[in-house]
């Protein structure tokens, strides 16, 4: 294999795999692990906190792209349709999995039916360049959230109760929660979406890349969390608010009473320098782990098995968390035990199915249909692309 093409066994970019597998156990983290102690954030909320679901969606855009031919873009309108039905068909898959897995009533907010949608926002913009994508991130970065904080500024206050199959009898009230109330509204999130887009229309062998997005994107994360600290301080902005606003975690959006809560970075807080930030820091992961795959492709082996199936373990994590939360005997939390052995099983089960040479069973499903709605559009193959 030659160095400008660190791709794992199964044709895939192992440094992608391995972002993604950071972005999977950060989720489980946070999911497992107490976010905050005595009014403070703990170790796990303050790197992982908004970081790793930010993660998950930034590099979405990116698999969307490498999907649909990476920098070789659908080369004519018959191309893009059928990608486009592909991946609608894909988000619909993935949202009717995540509206099904919230019937287990699991204690954790499940992504992936945001996540569904964002595939099927993806769909008219298969054929743009890396440019306009990532110009289209900005746009985006900015006004999605002054559009969600003026389009919620009649709704109750979210994210409310988690949206489950019987949602779908309620379109319209399905597509308010998704887009604007929920955890991980897809209205601000359509910044991480673009950015990952833009990212994998971009040649991913290239350690010239790989090194350009680990320093652009530890500059940007630098940069919105300094704009967000001079707002709120010598700007006036946490006065404004108060503390005890400030110091509130919050769930997907801010208050709507203020326009000062766009000056925020607080996590899951879809203001601008939040998605900012976390879009930076999901840059830098990628970056960080495409070198690490290049330089040292051994250490990137592990995480990149588990990075190939991430739908697969994210939904066993879910359904795992339902049936056992974690308690001791007494009845108290029994957290890193619970995080350590989520880790060791998802290892175990991917490092089998990489072995195996086969996909995640759920992966299979997904692309299986998707595949068979492209091929029934367009004969012709896709133009191939470095992984997904």
């Amino acid at each position: 294999m030659r160095a400008d093409q660190p791709a794992s066994g199964t044709g895939r970019l192992a440094g992608v795999d391995a972002a993604r597998a950071v972005a999977l156990v950060g989720m489980f983290a946070t999911h497992i692990l107490p976010l905050r102690a005595d009014g403070a954030p703990t170790p796990v909320g303050l790197v992982a906190d908004g970081r790793s679901s930010a993660l998950f969606a930034v590099l979405a855009g990116v698999g969307v792209a490498l999907s649909t031919g990476g920098p070789r873009r659908p080369a004519d309108a018959r191309a893009h349709r059928a990608a486009a039905a592909a991946l609608a068909v894909r988000g619909l898959l993935v949202g009717l999995l995540g509206l099904w897995l919230v019937e287990f009533d699991p204690p954790v907010a499940v992504i992936l039916a945001y996540y569904g949608l964002l595939f099927v926002v993806a769909t008219p913009l298969l054929r743009l360049p890396a440019t306009a994508l990532a110009v289209g991130a900005v746009v985006a970065c900015v006004l999605g959230p002054a559009m969600s904080l003026l389009l919620r500024s009649g709704l109750p206050a979210g994210p409310g109760g988690q949206p489950g199959l019987a949602a779908v009898a309620q379109p319209g009230a399905l597509l308010e929660t998704l887009a604007l109330t929920g955890v991980y509204p897809v209205l601000p999130w359509i910044t991480y979406l673009l950015a990952g887009m833009a990212v994998g229309r971009m040649d991913l062998r290239s350690a010239r890349v790989a090194a350009g997005l680990l320093a652009v994107g530890t500059v940007l994360a630098l940069l919105a969390s300094g704009a967000s600290a001079l707002l709120l301080g010598p700007g006036g902005g946490a006065a404004a608010l108060g503390p005890t606003a400030l110091a509130q975690r919050r769930y997907g959006t801010t208050p709507t009473g203020s326009w000062w809560w766009l000056a925020v970075d607080t996590p899951h807080s879809g203001a601008p320098l939040d998605l900012a930030h976390t879009t930076g820091t999901a840059l830098a992961v990628l970056g960080a782990m495409l070198l690490l795959a290049r330089w040292a492709r051994p250490a990137v082996l592990v995480p990149a098995a588990l990075g190939a199936v991430p739908l697969t373990l994210y939904t066993l994590h879910v359904v795992a968390l339902a049936a056992y939360p974690g308690t001791v005997p007494d009845g108290s939390p029994d957290e890193g035990a619970l995080l350590v052995g989520h880790v060791l099983a998802a290892t175990a089960i991917a490092t089998a199915l990489w072995l195996a040479g086969r996909r995640g069973p759920l992966e299979s499903v997904v692309s299986g249909a998707a595949r068979r709605v492209r091929v029934a559009l367009n004969p012709a193959p896709p133009a191939p692309a470095p992984g997904r």
